[in-house]
């Protein structure tokens, strides 16, 4: 029962779409209409409105890191439950009809939260790739597939499982940015009319 309650702890704090609340309280438009139509930071950013992309990415990695701690309050080992279950929701929100964002910056929140060390290997490998090579899409898919084989390096198997679903879950939401990485026409961050 604890498993089930830290997934719909999750779940519930993950699907509050902070990027659209956001743009539409600040007049920015109605985000689902906008660029890729994702809910997340990246696309916030494609509104013009650097402050509501930077508030959306602070929001959306702090209601994953709140999921987490809270079930580590309350149902310890269902921890990484609730980490999977908050990622499933910013990603597939029931209100939203289930289309949401790609689950980077929750995925940031969910692995801060479980082990602080795994969240300095997500941001270092999400900083450094960013710098690399200047694409989102490929920071982020590189930073959530690193975390789990960090997570065995550093001697918490316990952890392995959950965020290996969540780096699938995340690359196979960026399957469209793969496409686009295959054929040399993603977009890189601050180039224009992107």
């Amino acid at each position: 029962m604890e498993s089930i309650y830290a997934l719909a702890l999750g779940y519930l704090l993950g699907s509050v779409p902070f990027g659209l609340i956001l743009t539409q309280r600040f007049g920015a438009g109605d985000l689902r209409t906008i660029g890729s139509g994702n809910i997340g930071a990246t696309n916030v950013l494609r509104t013009g409105r650097k402050e509501l992309a930077a508030a959306t990415l602070l929001l959306d990695l702090l209601k994953g890191l709140a999921a987490v701690w809270l079930a580590q309050r309350w149902w310890p080992a269902a921890a990484p439950v609730a980490a999977l279950g908050a990622v499933l929701g910013h990603c597939f929100p029931v209100w939203l009809g289930f289309k949401g964002g790609k689950g980077v910056a929750t995925t940031m929140g969910v692995v801060l939260g479980l082990a602080w060390q795994l969240g300095l290997v997500y941001a270092a490998t999400w900083l450094v790739m960013l710098a690399i090579t200047r694409i989102s899409s490929l920071s982020g898919m590189t930073a959530v597939i690193a975390v789990p084989v960090a997570a065995w390096l550093l001697g918490r198997p316990d952890l392995v499982a959950a965020l290996g679903a969540i780096a699938a879950l995340v690359v196979v939401l960026h399957r469209a940015n793969i496409g686009r990485l295959l054929s040399g026409t993603e977009p890189r961050v601050g180039s224009k009319g992107k």
